[in-house]
Order: C-alpha cells, then sequence, then structure tokens
C-alpha cells in the first residue's frame, strides 16, 4: 500500500489525530473499526456495519492544482454529504476509463465524448461527483440533467462546459434531479475558497462519494521526475456490483505532475488491467463504472509528453501502487466481506488465459460460499477451473490454499491435512494459488467471501 515511511503505530496516530478533528463522527467509528469485538456503525448508509477488513484513510499531504468540496444536495434521505465538486488549476489535463457495459449511464457517455480525440483532455477544470443516483438508463433526460450540471459549473469556474468531467453512483433508472446539485453551488465555491486542510478534503470527499461502502478509500505516493518531487492521490469507492471491465466502482487520482492526455491514458490503461480490472466482489459490473485521472501540472516537474519517455518508470510504479492500494480497498469492502482472498493462477496458457481461470474461481458463488463457512472444500476450485473454456492440463492440476497443497499432479496430495488446512480457511486473509500446468503465464485477481449479509444488503439496497 501507499503509505509515507513510518512506524504503523505513527501513520494511525495521525490519522486519529487529523480526522477527529475533521470529522469526529466518523472517526470515532473508524478508531473502534479496526477492533474485533465491536461492530460500529457506517458512516453511509444507515444500518451497515464497517467491515472487519477496514484500513484507515491516509493522510494525505497537498496536491497542487486541486481544491475539494462536498455538500449534501439530498440524494439520500438520510443526513450526509452526496455531493463533491474537484476544481483543477488552468492547463490541467485528464484521462479516463470507463465501463464496457452496454448501457452505460449519462455520466459516462458524457466524460468520454468529451475526452476523446485530439483535443480531449487537455484543460480541464472540475469535477462533479454525486452519490444516490447513478443517472443511468434515463434517455434524453438524463443526458440533459448531465449537460445541465456540467453548464452550471462551467459557468462558476469561468471554463467550457465540456471540460467539467461528471460522475454519478446510486440507484439505476432514476433521472438526476440536477437542481438539487445546483442549489449547493454557491456553498461549494465558499468550501473550496476557503482554508479547509487537505487531508479533511479528501477524506470529506471519500465519504460523499459511498453508497454501501462502509468506509472512505484513499491512497497516495510520492516520486520524482527530473528531480521534482512528484505526487498522487486518489480516492475510490464500490461495495457491491463490483466487477470492473473498463476499465457501482468510481476512482477519482490527482497527480501534480505535468503529463499530456496520451500519455495518461496510455499509463492508466496499462495499470487498470492489473489493478481495478483485477478484483471481484460479487462478478457484476456496473453501468457507471468510472476512473479519471487528473495531472495539475504544479509540481514544476517538467512537462512529459511521450509515453516512452524514460522519466516515466517511477511515476508509472508510483501510479500502480496507488491503483492497486484503493482497489484492495474495494474488496476489502466487499458487501457483507470478511475474507481477503487472493486467488493467482500459474502455468496457463498466456496472461489473457490466466486472467480468466482467475477471475472463474475469484467469482465462483460455491467457492465464495465455502470461504465463507470456513469450509476447506477445495474441490470447488477444480469446478470452477474446469468449466471454462481456457486450456487446462488436468493431470499436472496443482491447489495450494496459502502454503498448504490440497492437489497436485491432478490428484489429492498424498500430504494433504485437512486439519491444517480448516484452520488456515479462519484467517481473515488467505491465498489460492492453482498450477494448470498448460504454459509458463500467471495472473492474479482479489476477491472476497459471499455471506448471508451480501443478500440482506442488497435485499434492502433502495429502503
Amino acid at each position: 500500500m501507499s503509505r509515507p515511511p513510518e512506524s504503523r503505530a505513527s501513520t494511525g496516530q495521525k490519522f486519529e489525530q487529523a480526522l477527529e478533528k475533521a470529522l469526529d463522527p466518523l472517526a470515532t467509528a473508524l478508531k473502534r473499526a479496526t477492533t474485533p469485538a465491536s461492530k460500529p456503525a457506517a458512516p453511509g448508509k444507515p444500518g451497515l456495519e464497517i467491515s472487519p477488513l477496514a484500513v484507515p484513510f491516509p493522510i494525505i499531504p497537498p496536491i497542487g492544482g486541486v481544491g475539494i468540496a462536498t455538500a449534501r444536495a439530498g440524494f439520500y434521505k438520510h443526513e450526509r454529504d452526496d455531493l463533491v465538486v474537484f476544481r483543477f488549476a488552468r492547463g490541467t489535463t485528464c484521462a479516463g476509463v470507463f465501463t464496457r457495459h452496454k448501457i452505460g449511464s449519462a455520466p459516462v457517455d458524457w466524460c468520454k465524448r468529451h475526452l476523446d480525440g485530439t483535443e480531449g483532455g487537455n484543460d480541464v477544470r472540475g469535477l462533479v461527483v454525486n452519490a444516490g443516483c447513478a443517472n443511468a438508463f434515463t434517455g434524453k433526460a438524463g443526458a440533459d440533467a448531465a449537460r445541465r450540471t456540467a453548464s452550471e459549473l462551467a459557468k462558476r469556474f469561468g471554463c467550457r462546459q465540456r471540460d467539467v468531467m461528471l460522475a454519478s453512483t446510486g440507484v439505476i433508472g432514476v433521472v438526476l434531479d440536477d437542481r438539487k446539485i445546483t442549489a449547493r453551488l454557491n456553498e461549494i465555491e465558499t468550501a473550496l475558497d476557503g482554508d479547509m486542510p487537505p487531508t479533511e478534503q479528501w477524506a470529506r470527499a471519500g465519504l460523499g462519494i459511498m453508497t454501501t461502502d462502509t468506509f472512505p478509500k484513499g491512497a497516495w505516493a510520492e516520486c520524482r521526475i527530473d528531480g521534482h518531487t512528484v505526487r498522487i492521490a486518489g480516492i475510490a469507492k464500490g461495495s457491491g456490483m463490483i466487477a470492473p471491465d473498463m476499465a457501482t466502482m468510481l476512482a477519482f487520482i490527482v497527480t501534480d505532475a505535468a503529463i499530456a492526455p496520451p500519455v495518461l491514458r496510455a499509463l492508466l490503461g496499462l495499470h487498470v488491467r492489473t489493478t481495478f480490472n483485477s478484483v471481484t466482489v460479487d462478478g457484476d459490473t456496473s453501468t457507471n463504472d468510472t476512473c479519471l485521472l487528473f495531472a495539475t501540472g504544479s509540481s514544476g516537474a517538467p512537462r512529459i509528453g511521450r509515453v516512452g519517455d524514460r522519466r516515466l518508470k517511477e511515476f508509472s510504479a508510483a501510479l500502480d501502487k496507488v491503483m492497486l492500494d484503493l482497489a484492495h480497498q474495494l474488496v476489502r469492502d466487499g458487501e457483507g466481506a470478511t475474507k481477503f482472498v487472493r486467488v493467482t493462477v500459474e502455468g496457463a496458457a498466456s496472461p489473457g488465459s490466466a486472467r480468466k481461470l482467475a477471475k472463474s474461481i475469484a467469482d465462483s458463488p460455491l467457492v465464495k460460499t465455502a470461504l465463507a463457512g470456513e469450509d476447506a472444500n477445495w474441490g470447488r476450485v477444480v469446478m470452477a477451473v474446469g468449466k471454462t473454456d481456457e486450456p487446462v492440463d488436468r493431470d499436472r492440476l496443482a491447489i495450494r490454499f496459502g502454503p498448504h497443497v490440497a492437489a497436485v499432479d491432478g490428484a489429492p496430495s498424498p500430504t494433504y491435512d485437512e486439519a491444517k488446512m480448516s484452520a488456515y480457511m479462519k484467517n481473515a486473509e488467505i491465498d489460492i494459488t492453482v498450477d494448470v500446468g498448460s504454459g509458463r503465464a500467471s495472473a492474479t485477481v482479489w476477491t472476497c467471501d459471499l455471506t448471508k449479509r451480501y443478500v440482506e444488503i442488497n435485499g434492502d439496497y433502495r429502503s
């Protein structure tokens, strides 16, 4: 995970001090979230408890060229912020990756249209995010609401409406009431011009984009470009309907580096594959999946306009760390999750084949319910591997759970110990490794277990 080089105790203390000052009610709940015996209420939707796999929100330092403000627009009945606005410095560049869902939302359509082409992403000035209404499957009315939202913010920021990005999350099939957003823009502008500390801005934004999430998700990293210190920070939301294919997942990442849009697109496309596209909670892809990367150019580092520039090496690694940290947090907050699970497939015919096999295991309800029940039923992994169309050598198949070998050379391991395997299944973090004996490629996918709580959460999602 992307954290500053200091002790866990020091980081935790700073986190508590900063968040208690910024968000008193949330700070207490988050502090208790790491105590297994307690079940604190989540700060988002009433009735949810903070995930036992939750991690603290980091202390994010200033990122030049960006300001963030939140407000309560009223898309939710209960008291909570559900509107987040980012304001970027002039000349900020942007790239995005989006859902491949055939029924993309109005905000997804808006961003894709204005980020495409040679001019796309060259001077992005704002981002508006709302939670509580997906504005998906809403036809012309939804598209008009998206356009009006961008137009209103563009007037206040002194830019073109195409230079404002949009994102929404929430219930599908409800047209966005953009009047609720417009009514809060004066409040948003006042907050943007205030002196709220960056850590509080990012923490409030992380809270503001939540739906059934139980904790806000943030990450940051630091690197060097040509002798200049560059920072990268981001937030994400997602708890259910998580099997991103792009790229209900949203992620917004900001850096103060100066990077041209084509380079941002290449970097984002490269790292999405092994981060956000390699996690799954329930196998369902949202209509609204969006990941946006903004570069404000405020660090003083020279502008990079070529994908092959060697100065990008350290930045690329730092970006990957931030994205993987956020992706892991999505899995840790899977609806009802009690297990964080890493599935690795080795010996596959190709990287693509390895990934498909790993996702088949990670998406299998039978595998995931066995994990929830702490049942060492590794035969379900055999099932999930064999049901795919990918090349598998049955007589070379091998399966491990952590250090425990369940199967080898296509048969139960002669050293298999049911008691040790059952004891391992009680861990909060579990590794499953499968060698399919068809080649030399590998891939890793992260997932969680499937519990009764998942059914309960989704059974009353709209209530």
